[in-house]
């Protein structure tokens, strides 16, 4: 028992303190510490869900908001990957751009929701249009940032037994940015559901933000709370799969 505990007490801290918070929103909402009519127990929100699920709209809005996800993460996230990695290793490119990133990051993405809107329409593009600009910025600053923090002696010595512009990029520069790389696409991951969710209560019919919206105004506000805890989870459950993936890709990096 204490062998299991010692190799697998990271997950299962991970897995307890979200119950925790569940079973201290149960005991809140029953003894009506708050208003349940705003906050509802988790068993109310519990009996929605099986509701949502039965009819299949649930799973219908959460198809349609990872497929958007998705595609915003493709998009948005390897041009950024390959981009940092460029910035990393070239200074002049570097000091040409990240001014650009500078002064463009700060913008609020759902502030330009209507400028997207009216480039690309009501449909799909638009969506995934903020999906891709929310996970760009956190990929391409951490990846510049990973690649310029290997010690130069590293490439020197590639270099000098030879190894040509591609096995630098793939031997070191990448490995080398790794854990960079990681923590920027969740960074990236979790601003892109948050993004989707926004763009998703302006002129769509499906996802979980025309979910959590179309709850809203029919005032169904267990629906409401169901759509923002599979929102929470989604962004969870991708947090536990890339901290899975650092372990094996960056195991010098694991605990």
């Amino acid at each position: 028992m204490t062998r299991f505990i010692n190799q697998h007490g990271d997950r299962i801290i991970s897995v307890i303190s979200p119950l925790l918070l569940l079973l201290l929103w149960e005991v809140v909402a029953r003894f009506h510490i708050v208003n349940a009519n705003f906050l509802p127990a988790p068993s109310r929100i519990a009996v929605s869900f099986l509701r949502l699920v039965q009819s299949g709209e649930l799973w219908q809005n959460v198809s349609a908001s990872l497929v958007r996800l998705f595609w915003g993460i493709v998009i948005g996230g390897v041009p950024a990957l390959f981009l940092g990695v460029i910035m990393g290793l070239s200074r002049p490119i570097r000091l040409m751009i990240t001014p650009l990133i500078a002064s463009t990051y700060p913008i609020p993405k759902s502030a330009l929701l209507p400028l997207v809107l009216l480039i690309f329409g009501l449909g799909e593009s638009s969506k995934i249009a903020m999906v891709s600009m929310g996970v760009f910025y956190p990929v391409i600053m951490n990846t510049m940032t990973g690649v310029v923090q290997i010690p130069k002696i590293y490439f020197d010595v590639s270099t000098n037994f030879g190894a040509t512009r591609w096995k630098v990029l793939r031997t070191v520069a990448i490995p080398g940015a790794a854990p960079f790389i990681i923590t920027g696409i969740k960074l990236g991951v979790g601003m892109g559901l948050i993004l989707i969710s926004i763009a998703e209560m302006v002129g769509a019919d499906s996802g979980l933000g025309y979910m959590i919206w179309n709850a809203w105004q029919l005032m169904d506000v267990e629906a409401m709370y169901v759509g923002l805890l599979v929102i929470a989870f989604l962004g969870y459950a991708f947090a536990l799969l890339l901290d899975e993936i650092e372990r094996w890709f960056v195991p010098w990096r694991a605990g």
